[in-house]
């Protein structure tokens, strides 16, 4: 119980004083997730605010690889808001509609595969040439994430997934280092990636329907 509290302490001290360039950052990034998860198209510009103040954050502190892997998600963030944008657009051009998707299980397993692959070698070259401590855990984490980031631009239902599980993962690493505000941090992404999940899926769902619906309409117009 005493080091529950003294976590819950050490947790709201560090959320209190943090500058405000980095408060700025954590707020607009839990918003990205929360606007994410409901599909709304303004994630992006919370995404495209918090990366580039991440950006900016790493490479004061010579967290240099950490600013790198914010750069790529600048470029996703932009992506993504494009690739989003031709929804708004379907009602009055022809532009194709950007639909919520699945991907096979045999998709995903060729993905985790090629995935894994990659984090081992990148784990081992971090084991062999860096310090990193944790160097596979952190390599999985980073390789993963960059996967799941495109996911999400896709909309593919599944990226809410891989994300709890790079959560849970970045939970346990956060806590053996004793950043347990981060730790905390990233519960939280746990829960919003769970709640992201849950609406992208009833969205899907919704769209089946819709188009179950107009092709049963279609047939009887034709038929």
């Amino acid at each position: 119980m005493a080091n529950f509290a003294s976590a819950a302490s050490e947790i709201m001290t560090y959320f209190t004083t943090l500058p405000a360039l980095e408060l700025i950052a954590v707020a607009a990034s839990l918003l990205y997730v929360l606007l994410a998860a409901k599909g709304n198209i303004w994630c992006w510009p919370a995404a495209i605010l918090s990366t580039v103040l991440y950006t900016v954050i790493f490479y004061d502190v010579y967290l240099w690889m950490d600013s790198a892997l914010q750069l790529y998600y600048l470029l996703m963030a932009v992506y993504g808001w494009f690739c989003w944008q031709k929804n708004t657009q379907s009602k009055s051009t022809a532009a194709k509609v950007l639909l919520y998707s699945q991907w096979s299980l045999q998709r995903h397993s060729i993905a985790i595969l090629v995935l894994t692959l990659l984090s081992i070698m990148l784990g081992w070259l971090m084991a062999t040439y860096t310090p990193t401590h944790f160097p596979y855990l952190d390599s999985a984490t980073t390789v993963f994430a960059v996967f799941a980031t495109y996911l999400v631009t896709q909309k593919v239902l599944e990226n809410w997934l891989y994300f709890i599980v790079i959560d849970f993962v970045s939970i346990y690493l956060y806590i053996e280092k004793s950043l347990i505000p981060t730790a905390a941090l990233f519960a939280a992404y746990v829960v919003l990636a769970s709640y992201g999940y849950w609406q992208w899926r009833k969205k899907y769902k919704e769209q089946l329907n819709q188009n179950t619906t107009e092709l049963y309409r279609h047939q009887s117009v034709t038929g």
